[in-house]
């Protein structure tokens, strides 16, 4: 038995014991759902992991990310071809939800963020511009590999944020109405027509083809600091307008 049928049959008659949704399929349909869509959990894992620096297990992220998927079966019904959609969010969900409950980013390491990211801002002021990654390295006394980290970093934390939104804008009982949906939709059009060409690619690489900043970065010919850096400015963008819509 693989590891998904194994799942599948462990939590298909006690999950919804546990403050989850109702079992709306039979264990044998769950099993075939969770099959047909485990690549997207083992994808969306792939993904978080290189960000968060193996804060989590990635076999414990793996099983997380199966229980939101579990539960996105669950609340949604059968799966129709808006169902992928749906289900990234609720696996992204609950692995995040998880990080946050095991309070993954360190008091140290989020006062060290904050400081950077007080230097970025002071500097930012003192030159009336955005800093170069030279400028923000040589004020603040880091190095490369310093600054791809408070990069990653902030980028981690801005990720999660931005899930919330995106969460916030599906129900939390039920799948989405089409009315929800077309809802969302425009509001995501909307969102990414505000960014610049290289901005909306990024994005799209990112929560579309689920790729890493370093496979982003290979793709546009671009450092994995320059990719953190696009992807920051389109995920704060887009988050002001989901949360004025």
């Amino acid at each position: 038995m693989g590891y998904v049928e194994e799942f599948a049959e462990t939590y298909a008659e006690s999950y919804g014991e546990h403050g989850a949704a109702p079992l709306v399929h039979s264990v044998a349909d769950e099993q075939k759902h969770l099959l047909a869509y485990a690549p997207l959990v083992k994808r969306i894992v792939r993904q978080l992991n290189s960000q968060i620096a193996g804060a989590i297990d990635r076999d414990d992220m793996e099983q997380i990310g199966l229980m939101g998927l579990l539960e996105a079966l669950r609340r949604y019904g059968e799966p129709d071809g808006a169902f992928g959609s749906y289900a990234s969010l609720r696996i992204r969900g609950a692995i995040l939800d998880e990080l946050r409950r095991q309070d993954w980013r360190p008091r140290a390491v989020r006062q060290q963020s904050h400081k950077l990211r007080d230097g970025v801002r002071a500097l930012t002021r003192k030159l009336g511009r955005e800093p170069s990654e030279h400028e923000i390295m040589e004020a603040l006394a880091l190095t490369p590999e310093g600054y791809q980290a408070y990069l990653m970093d902030e980028n981690a934390e801005l990720i999660a944020s931005f899930d919330e939104v995106l969460q916030e804008s599906v129900s939390n009982d039920s799948a989405p109405s089409p009315e929800d949906q077309l809802m969302v939709r425009r509001s995501l059009e909307q969102a990414l027509r505000g960014l610049d060409e290289r901005e909306q690619r990024v994005v799209q690489m990112y929560y579309e083809f689920e790729l890493s900043y370093k496979e982003i970065a290979a793709v546009l010919d671009l450092t994995d600091a320059r990719v953190c850096q696009l992807n920051k400015a389109a995920l704060n963008k887009m988050k002001a307008v989901l949360q004025n819509a």
